[in-house]
């Protein structure tokens, strides 16, 4: 193909063709590393998915399209009166949505106070609620587990073996990272904001309320989704807590198909899975708008 140049004026010299080889080396390795990162991430979702649709599979003999697709699965979750699926799922959606409200407001609260006041004692509890961190929940299982015995002595509602006791617990780790994330998004809006509302009259709850809490919409939401995940998939508290039927969580209750060495039922145990993870895809679709810019956001300035 000849290319038609202006009189005078040098021709454009043409480019190699690129070869294979070369391609690969430059940027074709990066889609092959793509394509194995994603095959390794969506099998296990997949097996669940075809499981869930399979009748009695197995945990070696499940398949990602199953030959016959069967809803029985599905059936079997609601119609067993010693497994009720149904309670168990508004057991969770319940804890879950009540544990991540409560959450963003207390580690919402204390992050207003860290970012905005000065006082005695600032700079220790930030690295305190940071070093808090270091240590899992379960370690002071056997605490809390006495803790809530005690409690349900004196006021039964929030004590053990109820969902209040329950979602009381989730709710001590409220704060911690929660806060350091809100904190460091709390740095980046201006404080000549909190300025001019007090100018106008505004008190430290109006501004928290009215000015700072809009804002930083897209971080509450992240850490609303956090805590709302960590809650559904939370299952060593849950168990250690929770022994009537009638007020286990999913992950306590779904763990009972598959407890028995010789009875394992992975097909209504993939299905009330799949179930479970119908409110996060939802949750997460409808703020996705908010969680790149509050991830991104509370970590630049902290």
């Amino acid at each position: 193909m000849s290319t038609v140049t202006e009189p005078g004026t040098p021709p454009i010299p043409q480019q190699p063709r690129r070869t294979f080889a070369k391609w690969f080396r430059q940027l074709g390795w990066r889609h092959l590393v793509t394509i194995l990162a994603l095959i390794f991430a969506l099998y296990p979702i997949l097996w669940v998915i075809g499981a869930a649709f399979t009748k009695n599979p197995s945990i070696t003999s499940g398949s990602i399209i199953p030959s016959t697709p069967t809803l029985d699965n599905f059936t079997t979750l609601f119609t067993n009166a010693d497994q009720p699926y149904g309670r168990w799922y508004i057991n969770t959606m319940l804890v879950a949505a009540i544990t991540a409200f409560f959450t963003v407001l207390i580690a919402a609260g204390a992050a207003f106070a860290f970012s905005r006041f000065r006082f005695k004692g600032r700079k220790v509890g930030l690295m305190f609620l940071l070093l808090v961190q270091m240590f899992p929940q379960f370690l002071s299982l056997v605490a809390i587990y006495i803790i809530m015995v005690n409690i349900g002595d004196v006021f039964p509602p929030i004590g053990f073996d109820t969902l209040g006791g329950l979602t009381l617990v989730y709710l001590g780790g409220a704060m911690g990272m929660n806060a350091w994330l809100i904190k460091g998004f709390f740095d980046t809006i201006p404080i000549e904001i909190d300025e001019s509302a007090k100018v106008d009259g505004a008190t430290h709850g109006q501004v928290f309320w009215g000015i700072i809490l809009p804002l930083a919409a897209p971080v509450l939401a992240v850490v609303g989704l956090l805590s709302f995940i960590g809650t559904i998939n939370e299952f060593i508290i849950a168990s250690s807590l929770i022994q009537t039927p009638g007020t286990k969580t999913l992950a306590v209750g779904l763990q009972g198909f598959i407890a028995n060495k010789y009875s394992e039922n992975w097909g209504p145990f993939t299905a009330g899975a799949l179930l479970a993870a119908v409110p996060v895809v939802i949750l997460f679709m409808f703020l996705q708008k908010f969680i790149v810019g509050g991830l991104t956001q509370g970590s630049v300035k902290g």
